[in-house]
């Protein structure tokens, strides 16, 4: 196999090659072409903390809002990381398709923007960085490739806006990337820490409120002006959080705790450890109680 191609599914769209910037691709789209919104006729469209970000803006909605409205959750590994992917019709159209187009287009996710090409964000064997392909989708719906126009990746994602995306999503990506390349020898993250990566990577404004807190400014040494800049800009946040997904998911110290910090979190719930370890374990002489009084019972 060519070091420029890759395995896919039987029935994957996906052309099994890996692109570079200047690859030139065959495609256009136009209100004029046959099979105008078909695309989003059939939508499949997963969501990066970008993404939302621009669409609950659009819409004049909080985050929580957003997610509850018009999106579904998945699961984007086998333990559990969450992801999101836009809501459709039960015949499976974008909620934000119109028949003249898409509704929020100037704001409209990566996925969307990149179609019919895509990210391939990969990291070889013992790199600390990410190599950044491009790969193409050809769907039978799809007319554009039949268009009569040729473009390099790189002007394409010029053209479709889609660089900001891409850079601002970049160290999402990066944790999406490891936690799937290490994930058995870190171990499966745990409840609390699978609550903080959705509420950090998709309902921001939610995030916000955490940050917020007494508790969360207790523990970690953040400045005022800091407080500031998240209470005002999304992007600032949704950055931060990715800083404080990497520490609790991976153990990398970027965020400065507060001197005892973590002692006294530790302290303060020893009382409630102890009563949890309590209450299993009168469970769990219930159960063995009941086992022995059945089997005597036989």
């Amino acid at each position: 196999m060519s070091e420029n191609t890759f395995e896919l599914p039987n029935s994957s769209p996906v052309e099994p090659t890996r692109l570079e910037l200047e690859d030139k691709i065959k495609f256009q789209c136009h209100k004029g072409i046959s099979c105008w919104n078909e695309c989003c006729s059939r939508a499949d469209v997963s969501l990066a903390p970008y993404d939302i970000i621009r669409m609950k803006t659009h819409l004049n909605i909080d985050s929580s809002e957003f997610l509850k409205t018009y999106t579904v959750p998945f699961e984007i590994d086998a333990h559990g990381i969450p992801g999101i992917k836009l809501r459709t019709t039960d015949d499976g159209a974008c909620l934000f398709m119109k028949k003249e187009g898409c509704s929020i287009y100037e704001d409209r996710p990566t996925a969307c923007r990149y179609y019919p090409s895509g990210l391939l964000s990969m990291r070889a064997l013992g790199a600390s960085e990410d190599e950044r392909h491009f790969l193409m989708i050809k769907e039978p719906h799809c007319k554009g490739h039949e268009e009569d126009r040729e473009i390099t990746i790189a002007d394409y994602r010029k053209e479709q806006v889609v660089e900001e995306f891409d850079e601002l999503n970049r160290d999402w990506y990066r944790i999406i990337l490891k936690k799937k390349s290490t994930g058995p020898t870190i171990g499966a993250p745990s409840d609390m820490s699978l609550q903080l990566f959705f509420m950090a990577s998709y309902d921001i404004d939610r995030f916000r409120r955490f940050v917020s807190s007494d508790s969360f400014k207790n523990m970690y040494d953040i400045s005022s002006e800091e407080l500031t800049s998240f209470k005002n800009n999304d992007t600032e946040l949704m950055q931060f959080g990715f800083k404080l997904m990497k520490q609790v998911l991976f153990g990398e110290l970027s965020i400065k705790e507060r001197e005892g910090a973590y002692d006294k979190r530790t302290e303060e719930r020893k009382d409630v450890l102890a009563y949890r370890k309590a209450v299993e374990l009168d469970e769990y002489n219930r159960k063995q109680e009941e086992a022995r009084k059945a089997a005597l019972d036989d």
